[in-house]
């Protein structure tokens, strides 16, 4: 009997896990192309680029998608066996709550185990590869597209002008070129008619071009003898390098430093090698701040007692000391070095606080590897005795409450990572941060399910408010009497 009930729940819990999961990717992808549609529009990606990188987006949210699905799912079977009364039925023989969701209990284990290698392992490549994919396609120039009676300057050197074109561009006219030379003068072509072309490997664009006039003027700006040089011509060709537009490549290399891009051996590397760093700035300050006093290299410790001069004396003492002839130049010498040494600490400070900065970065990077796994665990502790106590099932309830659930957790989740960013919270606090606030959450609303609490029942809220009005009418009466 109870490897059967283990089977039926289970089978409860697997498919609505799966389609939440799907729905959660899908919703994610959505929101990750609705962010960057503007820098994508118009740049003539192909559809093998554009798979790879729903494919490389889709991987990314994973992290992110699994604790959203493991909390619908959870309140979406409990909630399930709730409303057809199997939850009673099981209950009624006398199996207990906590007995009652040890499959799942075993599956979110599971499915931790799963997470955190893949946030592991997975993650940092997909990563590397999105941002690499993003970078080249950000920051390559638009398809080439000449419309007519617009100006098209994606040509470096060129602005386009077509009075009309053909929809194959064997035929345009009222051809207007802009040309930039060399000599800081705009050269203008203009054109009747011609023909549109571009080379078989993509790489040059040709203009076929007839009856028209070349225009080019010699000399600077800067003086007013130059001159003027017309060209007519019947037929005239204009070849335009088009290799500009291509995909811009980028090395790996550049993006391999970030803490997103790195595993848990690959962090603890990277933060030793800065912890060295940052502890050998303490011997530059010694070196290069105090080389700017000369006093210091005389400075024996052994040998020298230099006398303790008070403060308020010490104008006294420097006018007995020195004559009024060299008071200014001392001044200005000593100005001049206390701002040397103050340009020195401000740029070891600068250095200071980015390499503290990345250490932090490196250990938020490696505590949300474990953090994000456990979150699966988290949402499950919420998700079942919630959907044991709303006993509703179907989509619509168990969803407003996973979407509250889950904006709590995200919101958390970001917070925390942005104050550990800024050194206001430690990175295992800020990281942390979701579980430390909803683990007592789960707790209690675990307590409420095994004592079949109504916390969640607008029924039991409406008798409760009944019973408080008639207390205070009864007060009222006895007051009046």
């Amino acid at each position: 009997m109870i490897k059967q009930l283990d089977k039926l729940i289970l089978r409860a819990f697997i498919g609505p896990f799966l389609a939440t999961f799907l729905i959660a990717i899908f919703v994610l992808i959505l929101q990750f192309f609705w962010l960057w549609i503007d820098d994508f529009v118009g740049k003539g990606i192909d559809m093998a680029t554009l798979g790879e990188v729903v494919l490389y987006v889709a991987a990314s949210w994973v992290p992110v998608a699994l604790p959203l699905a493991m909390l619908l799912s959870t309140i979406m079977t409990f909630g399930n066996l709730g409303e057809s009364y199997e939850l009673v039925a099981i209950k009624s023989a006398g199996i207990s709550l906590l007995r009652f969701m040890r499959p799942i209990l075993a599956a979110s284990i599971l499915i931790v185990g799963v997470a955190f290698l893949f946030n592991n392992n997975i993650i940092p490549i997909v990563n590397l590869k999105l941002n690499k994919l993003k970078y080249e396609i950000v920051y390559s120039k638009p398809a080439f597209d000449i419309k007519p009676g617009v100006f098209y300057d994606n040509i470096e050197g060129y602005v386009i002008k077509l009075g009309s074109k053909e929809n194959d561009g064997a035929l345009i006219k009222d051809v207007i070129i802009y040309e930039k030379g060399n000599y800081l003068q705009d050269n203008v072509i203009l054109a009747d008619s011609g023909s549109m072309t571009v080379s078989s490997d993509k790489r040059f664009l040709k203009f076929h071009l007839k009856h028209g006039t070349r225009y080019e003027e010699r000399g600077m700006r800067s003086t007013v003898n130059t001159e003027l040089i017309r060209v007519g011509f019947d037929e005239y060709e204009k070849i335009f390098d088009l290799t500009s537009f291509f995909r811009v490549e980028s090395n790996d290399s550049l993006f391999k430093d970030n803490y997103r891009m790195l595993s848990v051996r690959q962090l603890k590397h990277f933060m030793d090698s800065v912890v060295v760093k940052k502890d050998s700035l303490s011997k530059r300050i010694q070196t290069d701040v105090s080389g700017n006093f000369a006093f210091v290299k005389l400075y024996d410790s052994n040998k020298l007692k230099l006398p303790t001069v008070n403060p308020k004396t010490l104008p006294k003492t420097a006018n007995k000391i020195f004559p009024d002839s060299t008071k200014t130049i001392l001044a200005d010498m000593a100005l001049s070095k206390l701002n040397a040494a103050k340009s020195s600490m401000d740029i070891f400070y600068a250095d200071y606080n980015g390499r503290s900065r990345e250490i932090r970065e490196y250990m938020i990077g490696m505590h949300q590897k474990f953090a994000l796994s456990f979150a699966c665990f988290v949402m499950f502790l919420i998700g079942a005795p919630l959907g044991s106590i709303i006993r509703k099932g179907g989509i619509g309830t168990p969803l407003v409450f996973a979407v509250i659930f889950f904006a709590i957790f995200h919101l958390l989740n970001t917070t925390g990572e942005k104050l550990a960013k800024e050194a206001v919270l430690s990175p295992f606090v800020g990281t942390w941060l979701p579980s430390i606030v909803m683990v007592p959450i789960g707790i209690f609303l675990g307590y409420k399910a095994m004592r079949d609490s109504q916390l969640f029942n607008k029924e039991f809220y409406y008798r409760t408010a009944v019973q408080f009005k008639k207390i205070i009418r009864r007060n009222a009466t006895k007051n009046e009497a």
